[in-house]
């Protein structure tokens, strides 16, 4: 079996920033999600916590570090976006963040969508803190992503490792 070619090494096996330039303008997309565990009393005060709407302030949260990715990731390239999406949606056990993220570039957005989920679900932990310490951030993935040269991939429902 061959080891995995990783894209931001170089030939000598230090880290570097891939070369774009070579690539096609397109439009791409991303999505991606992970959760927030946390009390069924929790979720159901969320709306009215002492510092305010905990989910105006996560979906702002992730908006805005979708937009500064290229700032926070070493070796991601500062993207123009096209579309930020930020949602939290109260579930069993906790609550979901989603992302999308639209782009039309010469690399894609997975990245970004990550980023806006993990930015969003520690702004809900810190809105949440004083009450349940115990939340845990949990599940971070992509779930899909479109365009550019290797095309559209979709997380199957039962892959939750690598792959």
């Amino acid at each position: 079996m061959d080891a995995p070619s990783f894209s931001h090494l170089d030939a000598a096996g230090r880290a570097a920033m891939v070369d774009v330039s070579g690539k096609a303008v397109t439009r791409r997309v991303a999505a991606a999600s992970c959760r927030v565990l946390l009390s069924e009393e929790t979720v159901g005060g969320l709306a009215r916590l002492p510092k305010g709407d905990a989910y105006a302030v996560a979906r702002l949260a992730g908006i805005l570090a979708a937009k500064r990715t290229g700032e926070l990731i070493p070796l991601a390239h500062p993207l123009p976006l096209d579309h930020v999406e930020v949602e939290l949606l109260p579930v069993p056990g906790g609550v979901e963040v989603r992302s999308e993220v639209v782009v039309t570039a010469r690399t894609g957005a997975e990245m970004e969508a990550l980023v806006a989920c993990s930015a969003a679900a520690l702004a809900l932990y810190d809105m949440v803190k004083a009450v349940e310490r115990a939340a845990v951030i949990t599940d971070l993935r992509l779930d899909h992503k479109s365009g550019g040269r290797s095309g559209d991939w979709h997380r199957d429902e039962g892959d939750g490792g690598a792959g």
